[in-house]
């Protein structure tokens, strides 16, 4: 029992203490954005499902890869957060307040927000990538899934959940994430599986490139504290010198000073005539 609490707490400590300071001092202030998610994703699937809403809400918000890709893009912020229609909805709107939440306390909003679309909008690309290798190809799609409306938040839920295990060194948790989108594509290779799989790769891409500017600020700051140290050391050598030199000098006339005076203080005996 007492390896598995120092497993959890060195797997999930960090987190779990992040999260919980935050909703002790501010309760639901302090995931505004992520409550604001869950209330846009909740208004998406209800006029969606309203005889009058479901044009309005997918010429704004859905995303098919036979589409213009200016098109795309201009409807990819919408396209978060209007869930799939053949899954149920509960389930979105839990991944959503769940991870978006604990990013949102983690990471702060402009990072959360920057991650999330990142993550979609490899999915979106990737789409278009794999109908243009084929399905002969391994990283291929059928040119069927262009007609495939490509919208819900689970491409930028997974992107987040990497993205916040790898901040918070949760590396157990993470490669599970990865697992069970790897093992997600082999159980039913689909459009979506596959753009969670692109998600996951830009993603670490973006940590890799974090973790190499770390290692770069840090060897940098070392070397800068080294050189630093050097001249500290150098500037003292040379004020020792200097006295050195000042004290010979003192000295040296110390000694002229007392011959011209009779040679009283050089210890020799003035000549008598």
């Amino acid at each position: 029992m007492t390896g598995a609490r120092a497993f959890a707490r060195r797997e999930w400590g960090s987190l779990y203490g992040a999260v919980r300071t935050a909703l002790a001092a501010k309760r639901w202030r302090a995931v505004p954005m992520a409550l604001t998610a869950v209330c846009l994703t909740a208004l998406c699937q209800l006029v969606q499902n309203q005889s009058w809403g479901y044009g309005p809400v997918h010429g704004l918000g859905s995303v098919r890869a036979e589409d213009p890709l200016w098109l795309a893009l201009l409807r990819t912020p919408l396209s978060l957060f209007v869930p799939a229609l053949d899954l149920p909805v509960w389930g979105a709107l839990a991944q959503v307040l769940v991870v978006f939440g604990i990013a949102e306390i983690c990471m702060g909003r402009r990072r959360t927000l920057v991650v999330a679309y990142l993550a979609t909008l490899a999915g979106t690309t990737y789409a278009r990538l794999g109908i243009w290798l084929g399905p002969d190809s391994p990283l291929g799609l059928p040119g069927s899934d262009a007609r495939v409306v490509d919208t819900g938040p689970s491409a930028a839920v997974v992107g987040l959940a990497v993205y916040v295990c790898f901040r918070h060194r949760a590396w157990l948790t993470m490669n599970l994430v990865i697992v069970a989108m790897v093992v997600e594509v082999f159980v039913k290779s689909n459009l979506a599986g596959k753009e969670h799989l692109a998600a996951i790769v830009a993603v670490l891409l973006v940590c890799a490139v974090s973790s190499l500017s770390s290692r770069f600020s840090a060897t940098s700051s070392g070397a800068s504290g080294t050189s630093s140290g050097a001249s500290g050391t150098s500037s003292g050598t040379s004020g020792t010198s200097s006295g050195t030199s000042e004290a010979s000098g003192s000295a040296l006339a110390h000694r002229r000073s007392g011959a011209s005076g009779g040679g009283v203080e050089s210890g020799v005996p003035p000549i008598r005539s």
